[in-house]
Order: structure tokens, then sequence, then C-alpha cells
């Protein structure tokens, strides 16, 4: 069972980036609840970098290039696709205060989104914290096959250029278990968390503006070490 605890006290970027720390997150009901309550999952997904797994059919769809991946260039319209309804998924989480709430975490860099075109077209993406050495993901989204997981290519080849040392997922999927996502103790977690909070990491480490090369993305999303 999920712990859930409502947050009674007034969630600031700063209380957020606490409690992100600590190892707890918020979440709402639903988009049109405006209260927020603190999770705290038993059991936490994380991806460990040196198991990421590629299927081959999405690694020759990252070396192919099919879409422009860049990051930090739109926010507004990534967490737009992550609140949008789809197929599976009639209801969001995401309310106007974790709008607010990651917009201003964005403002300040420590809140992250990769972005998926095709052409000009917004297609897919994901944003999610960074603090310290620690980068905890959010959402994602896909409105064409394949962009959202290529979106998470691309991240896991950001961080480790970075120096990130652990990619948090919250929970594990069975689409986020196909790339590696595994399930830890909360105790195992927080010490994971521990070592992983002090010092910095740099998201910036590979261009933000200018896409990278797919090969590029996959051989540093997969090295070994």
């Amino acid at each position: 069972m999920v712990s859930k605890q409502s947050a009674r006290i007034e969630i600031t970027p700063e209380v957020l980036l606490k409690a992100y720390a600590c190892g707890i997150f918020p979440m709402a009901e639903s988009a049109d609840d405006p209260g927020l309550f603190w999770v705290e999952p038993p059991e936490r997904g994380i991806i460990p970098f040196e198991g990421f797994h590629v299927p081959s059919r999405l690694a020759r769809t990252v070396r192919a290039e099919h879409f422009r991946v860049v990051a930090d260039r739109d926010f507004d319209a990534v967490i737009d696709g992550c609140a949008a309804s789809a197929p599976g998924r009639n209801q969001t989480w995401i309310n106007e205060r974790i709008r607010r709430l990651y917009g201003s975490l964005y403002d300040l860099g420590h809140c992250h989104t990769v972005e998926v075109y095709a052409d000009e077209r917004l297609v897919g993406g994901l944003y999610g914290v960074s603090l310290g050495r620690c980068f905890f993901g959010e959402s994602m989204f896909h409105v064409a096959r394949d962009a959202s997981k290529v979106a998470l290519v691309h991240l896991v080849a950001r961080l480790r250029a970075g120096g990130f040392k652990l990619l948090d997922t919250q929970f594990v999927t069975a689409h986020l278990a196909t790339f590696g996502a595994i399930e830890v103790p909360a105790r195992q977690y927080h010490k994971l968390l521990a070592a992983a909070l002090p010092g910095r990491a740099n998201f910036s480490a590979l261009p933000l503006e200018e896409p990278i090369p797919g090969a590029q993305a996959l051989a540093l999303a997969t090295a070994a070490g």
C-alpha cells in the first residue's frame, strides 16, 4: 500500500525540494482537485543506469533519428501533454497547483524536460526534478509511436553524461520494466538517495537546443559501468 499524507503546510518550491530529499513527492487525486498529498511508496521504482536496456527495435528507431530531441525548450507544452487524456488514461493527477509548483522549479533550474518533435510538432516528452545527483522522473507522454520511449533513451544519455547517479521513476510500470526498471524497498531507496544527493550533476552536459545524434545517445545510455 502506498503511504499518503495530506499536505497540511504551504508547499513552496523550497519545501518541494526538501520533500524530494526526504524521499516523498506530491500528487493530487485529479486535475480538478485543488488539494495535494504526500506519497511515499513502500517499494520505490528506479532505473539502474548499469541495467538500462533498449529493445532492438527501439534502438533502430533512435539511430534512425525520425524525431528531433531537445531539452528544456517548452515546459508548458510538455506538462500539457502529460496532463492530457490518452488511451487507457482518462484522468490525470496534474492539477493547477502541480503546474505552478513545477513551473517554479523549472524557472529555478530544478525541473527539466526532454522534448520529442516530428518536424515542428511536439509528439512526446517527459519532465522531472533534479537535485544533487538525483533525477526524479515525474511523467511522460506521447502522441506518436515510440516518442516517449525515445525521450527516455535521450534522458538516460543526458543523465549519464552529466554525472547523475540515481534515476527515480517513483513506480514501476510494465512500460518502464522493459527498460530495466526495478522496485527496491524503501530502506534501500533511502540509502541510494543519501549517496546520490551530495555533489552536483549537470543536466546541460549535452547541448539543450541542439539535438545529439541518435547513435551517440544510444551509446551513452547503454554504456557499461
